[in-house]
């Protein structure tokens, strides 16, 4: 049954219409007519006879009139339709309730912490803003939540446990690392392993104290020496998918490091051979020999500045250098990744080469040497103590004058860098796998600035691992979320994903005591976000 306007002669007329089957064809017939549509118009008939019948349809859209009151709320529901989605097929709501299951906590823990991710996800901002935040989504069962219930629920993962086998010499065990492991066995098979393990480290200031032990002064990578600061690592797989971080006082020097951490990865994940991946900064002459000697296969990044035989040496030889393309990467690459390799007495290097790095280093240095020249022509005093033009300045005699020489040294660096292997992998092999260390590099640029980790103000040890440890598991429903969109051949930015995600909304009206939900548009990636991840979008009205 259905309305219809027809028209006869001058005028159109509203009817009520039903359609019948008679034998195999379908006939229409005309119920009632209402009256002709200009008069109904004119009297407001038409909106006073749907308001009556919407009184009998707990669904129908009301036309309203201003006589009635109604109420009407909007609250975000992407963000949590996916990401809960993926909380729950990682089985990370599980294991948390596997290790709370004999603790009498008086709020739902894993609701808590999944509401403190989530946040991270999607805001910068402290965990006190999280409290107001969440009033604006639709998420089950954090209503009773509340800013205390986070803190808790974040210093219970951050909480030291009785049994310290595996710890390092820098941090304790606790139940965040009984987490981690739990969620590696549960989605470990006969083809899973930790073959090949990506390696890195960052710094990250605190706004306060930095707890009991974790906030000490050290090397800071984000150039803030005048705060106190820990050190963060980030372990991933040779799929990119991000195995455990490690959380360290802030005078934890990098180098001395990735032993303990190799020793412990065999130890929880229970590991037998697998290759180390890390950067130039994170190892030592005497980390390199203990590697060889326990005959374990690495790829580290060298110091091509720093290191004599590598600057005069490995540098310095002759040889061909040979195209790198990675798998899926047409040869038809006019700037392709290029690598030799390079052997001093019993130590392999690669030498890797990328041309429109090179290119790009060139130019940035003429237009340093162009400013140079110019300044130094006008105000040479001007530039003590500048270091953008330092190094390109030579001192005879009270005279500041253009070192010639630092430059040509300089061009011998554009576009190269320089790898030390043990491993029998082949040079463009070596190569490949080294670039995959920015994955590591992209997880710390979004703990750092998509996540926001900071600010901290916590002042408990605890609770801090646990917060950090929060922006790690948002990294993980990230990085999954990254793998189903690739799966699918899609790649978008994450911007783009969080502002469709947030747009997506179900808008609450209750009018005469009838409420009903109202889904807003579908925009942008939304739509095959839901798709990759396997999430039914709701329907567009429906009941409450």
């Amino acid at each position: 049954m259905f309305a219809r306007v027809k028209k006869s002669g001058k005028h159109q007329y509203l009817q009520v219409v039903e359609n019948r089957r008679e034998g195999k064809k379908t006939v229409q017939r005309v119920i009632s007519t209402i009256g002709r549509m200009d008069q109904l118009t004119a009297k407001g008939d038409i909106e006073t006879l749907v308001r009556s019948l919407a009184r009998f349809s707990a669904k129908a859209l009301l036309v309203l009139s201003g006589k009635s009151e109604v109420s009407a709320r909007a609250k975000k529901i992407g963000p949590v339709l996916i990401f809960d989605r993926l909380w729950k097929e990682l089985g990370i709501d599980t294991v948390i309730r596997s290790l709370v299951s004999e603790r009498k906590f008086q709020f739902n823990v894993e609701r808590a912490l999944f509401l403190t991710v989530l946040h991270r996800l999607f805001v910068s901002g402290s965990d006190r803003f999280c409290d107001k935040w969440h009033r604006d989504y639709v998420i089950n069962g954090v209503d009773d939540v509340s800013l205390h219930h986070l803190y808790r629920a974040m210093a219970f993962l951050g909480e030291e446990i009785e049994d310290q086998k595996d710890k390092t010499p820098f941090a304790p065990r606790c139940i965040k690392d009984v987490m981690e492991e739990k969620l590696f066995l549960r989605h470990r098979d006969l083809f899973t392993g930790l073959d090949l393990v990506f390696f890195d480290t960052t710094s990250i200031y605190f706004e306060g104290e930095g707890g009991e032990r974790l906030g000490e002064r050290g090397h800071s990578k984000d150039h803030r020496s005048d705060l106190k600061q820990m050190v963060v690592g980030a372990i991933l797989d040779d799929r990119g998918k991000p195995v455990c971080c490690e959380i360290w006082p802030g005078n934890t020097a990098d180098v001395t490091t990735l032993i303990p951490v190799i020793d412990r990865l065999r130890n929880r994940f229970h590991i037998g051979r697998f290759c180390i991946v890390a950067d130039r900064g994170m190892v030592s002459n005497k980390t390199i020999g203990e590697l060889d000697e326990r005959n374990i296969p690495y790829i580290l990044g060298a110091r091509m500045r720093k290191v004599k035989k590598i600057r005069e040496e490995v540098l310095s030889r002759g040889g061909r250098y040979q195209e790198v393309y990675p798998e899926g990467i047409s040869s038809k690459d006019p700037s392709p990744l290029k690598v030799k390799e390079v052997e001093v007495g019993k130590d392999r290097y690669i030498v890797c080469l990328n041309p429109r790095q090179a290119r790009k280093d060139a130019a940035d240095r003429h237009l340093i040497i162009d400013a140079l020249k110019e300044k130094l022509a006008k105000n040479p005093k001007a530039l003590i103590g500048n270091k953008g033009f330092r190094k390109y300045l030579k001192m005879e005699r009270e005279h500041l004058s253009l070192n010639q020489k630092k430059v040509e040294e300089e061009a011998r660096f554009d576009g190269k860098w320089v790898l030390k292997t043990n491993t029998d992998l082949s040079a463009s092999q070596v190569a490949l796998k080294y670039k995959e260390l920015w994955q590591v590099e992209q997880v710390f640029r979004d703990v750092k600035s998509v996540l926001e980790t900071r600010p901290i103000f916590h002042k408990r040890d605890e609770t801090i691992r646990g917060h950090v440890f929060c922006s790690f598991l948002a990294l993980v429903l990230r990085k999954e979320l990254d793998r189903r969109l690739e799966q699918t051949g899609l790649s978008f930015e994450w911007k783009d994903i969080k502002q469709d995600l947030k747009a997506l909304q179900e808008i609450l009206i209750e009018d005469q005591g009838k409420p009903l939900a109202i889904r807003s548009e579908c925009k942008g990636t939304c739509g095959k976000v839901f798709q990759a991840v396997g999430v039914a979008l709701p329907p567009t009205i429906r009941e409450l």
